[in-house]
């Protein structure tokens, strides 16, 4: 039996074509941004709610391969009625007002398998106000983040999970056809990086774990060819 994995269309090689120095434009004026207050206050609501027990959070896109806090467990896991989705147009971050990109939600329906990552047992508050300060940074924002079940081959679990149908974010909209998503992904870039990059890292680090993500693979060969068709064109002017 071949047990080859297939091998990704977007490579890293065509993901850092993409690459751009962008500065960091700073807060967007429009948002009420949160103060140290906010995140205490999040913190605290977030931590009323949190089941007995070690505390787990759901990563299927950058929390799995740049999660920024240390874990004593991961375990692959399956979210029902989940899927992960790039719903979210961004136009900072990884892309730009003028290049406006597109980052990953969970949006409802479906099954999204990813990595349940448990954080240490001490000072599980100061984490999560961590995690917040990172994640959130406003009421709408913070209304996204859920408690959600997950199942793993050693058994049930509810874990944190960050934006899980954003639905109150002006720049959310569910069902985005793939080729739009992919013309944007090749083409924006923020003071974070490219979507592009993004997207690449996402996908192989979930090889990694031999989690497939059938949308996921088809925009990654989308985007691909769409940063093909961008510099070959170059190239040729």
């Amino acid at each position: 039996m071949d047990t080859t994995k297939p091998k990704m269309r977007l490579t890293a090689e065509l993901a850092g074509l993409c690459h751009r120095d962008v500065a960091d434009p700073g807060p967007e004026p429009k948002y009420d941004y949160f103060g140290d207050e906010d995140y205490v206050r999040a913190t605290a609501k977030i931590m009323s709610e949190k089941p007995t027990g070690p505390l787990w959070v759901f990563a299927y896109g950058s929390l799995i391969w740049k999660p920024e806090f240390p874990t004593l467990e991961r375990r692959r896991a399956v979210a029902d009625g989940w899927h992960r989705a790039f719903s979210m147009k961004i136009k900072q971050y990884r892309g730009t007002p003028e290049q406006p990109g597109y980052m990953m939600c969970l949006d409802r329906g479906g099954q999204c398998e990813g990595i349940a990552l448990r954080l240490a047992d001490d000072d599980l508050a100061g984490q999560v106000h961590r995690l917040l300060f990172r994640e959130v940074g406003g009421d709408e924002q913070l209304e996204s983040v859920r408690w959600i079940d997950l199942q793993t081959d050693n058994g049930p679990l509810r874990a944190l999970c960050f934006y899980a149908h954003p639905h109150l974010l002006d720049m959310h909209k569910e069902g985005r056809p793939l080729k739009d998503v992919a013309h944007a992904l090749a083409r924006a870039c923020g003071h974070w990086g490219s979507g592009a990059e993004y997207l690449y890292n996402t996908v192989s680090h979930l090889m990694e774990f031999d989690i497939h993500d059938a949308n996921l693979w088809q925009l990654q060969e989308l985007v691909a060819q769409e940063i093909e068709l961008i510099y070959r064109r170059n190239a040729q002017a």
